[in-house]
């Protein structure tokens, strides 16, 4: 039983530190506190972000108490993960109006009965100056450069504000009063999280185990989800937009996405995907990851309309039976789509597929193209078309 449940809450997790120590908690006899941090620092969620919430998901289920903590006070801060400059901070309205839409949206997935929702600010705003000076004296400055981007803004002679400096510390702080047996975050997150494990030796509480979790690939397979690159899936899509977004994704894609995004036991997904190295279609299985989503956020209704729309569209004489079939082979992990309409024929040259994108007049699988710079990844086959008559069936291959 010790070992099933160690395999459930390790799934597709990048580290657990400390695994021992986690295996130790686990064995207490009660319901461990569970953290993780959100900053409202925009107002959707997509399924990126799912994947932490997965994870929190899996513990509630095990009787484990969830602490949902929103980051009203760091979002003021910003947190600079992954970022090589000074992030703005938000204002306090913006952070507000964001943090009610956190609140709406992930209780798709976890229980709100069973939930505990917090805002560090509760406690950040009792504390004075003098106190935040006594957290400040817990920590190096040497310490804070070992972080990957600080320490590549000292090195490049990039501004680094003191502020920043107080975002890890603050979030750390955040595992003290909380009380946190373990905490969940992002791989980007990895420094924050342990910082939390040191500032709660010093004030006395035994440390967080630490579980970190990757950062979900987008649409194109390369870049991480984010609304910014127009790659995303959001959990608020309508569902036939959902649809047609997963089954847009790279056969290899799909695979990461059901090990992240699936509740499915992982011995059933290797069984498909045995099944598709043997030549099952994996459009098969990706129609019932696309259900499985779908209904998760909407409901099961929708996910049945979903997969009826879709088939309409793509089978029932929406499109040509016959048409152009084109293998375009390239050396990198994804082609703009621009250049494979190029290719493909289907326009004459590739100013004229951004203006035709431009114009609404292109649709991959029956969906309209709106990102004239959007990246198709490797190892992909879709249906593109440009206005009502241009059709081909396009694989990219990686040379």
């Amino acid at each position: 039983m010790q070992d099933n449940v160690l395999k459930t809450l390790s799934r597709g997790a990048d580290e657990v530190l400390v695994e021992k120590e986690l295996i130790e908690k686990l064995q207490l006899n009660r319901p461990l506190r569970i953290k993780a941090g959100f900053d409202p620092t925009a107002p959707d969620l997509h399924l990126g972000h799912t994947v932490l919430i997965n994870k929190l998901k899996q513990f509630q289920d095990l009787g484990h108490h969830i602490l949902f903590l929103i980051g009203d006070f760091t979002g003021m801060i910003g947190d600079p993960t992954g970022k090589n400059v000074t992030r703005k901070p938000l204002t306090r309205e913006e952070v507000l109006e964001n943090a009610k839409s956190y609140q709406e949206q992930v209780f798709k997935i976890l229980d709100p009965d069973k939930t505990e929702v917090l805002f560090n600010s509760t406690w950040m705003s009792a504390m004075s100056s003098a106190d935040l000076i006594q957290l400040a004296a817990k920590h190096t400055v040497a310490r804070m450069l070992e972080r990957d981007d600080f320490n590549k803004r000292f090195k490049g002679g990039q501004p680094i504000a003191i502020h920043e400096f107080l975002y890890p510390l603050i979030q750390g702080y955040d595992s003290v009063e909380m009380k946190a047996d373990v905490e969940l975050g992002g791989t980007d997150q990895k420094f924050n999280l342990l910082v939390g494990r040191q500032l709660q030796t010093i004030y006395g509480q035994k440390p967080q185990v630490v579980i970190t979790l990757p950062i979900l690939e987008g649409l194109d397979g390369v870049q991480k989800m984010s609304k910014s690159l127009n790659n995303y899936i959001g959990i608020s899509e309508p569902s036939d937009e959902m649809f047609g977004k997963i089954m847009s994704i790279s056969d290899e894609l799909m695979w990461r996405y059901f090990e992240l995004l699936s509740f499915r036991p992982l011995s059933e997904i290797n069984q498909w995907k045995t099944e598709c190295e043997q030549g099952a279609n994996p459009r098969n299985y990706k129609v019932l990851l696309a259900q499985e989503i779908i209904e998760r956020f909407h409901d099961r209704d929708a996910a049945k309309k979903a997969l009826e729309n879709f088939e309409a569209r793509f089978q029932r004489g929406a499109m040509p039976e016959e048409m152009d079939e084109v293998t375009i082979k390239i050396v990198t992990e994804a082609l703009a789509i621009a250049n494979i309409l190029k290719q493909a024929g289907l326009v004459k040259g590739t100013s004229e597929g951004m203006r035709m994108i431009k114009q609404g007049a292109v649709k991959i699988d029956g969906e309209k193209v709106s990102d004239p710079k959007l990246m198709i990844a490797v190892n992909n086959q879709h249906v593109y078309q440009v206005g009502k008559r241009k059709f081909a069936r396009v694989e990219i291959i990686k040379e």
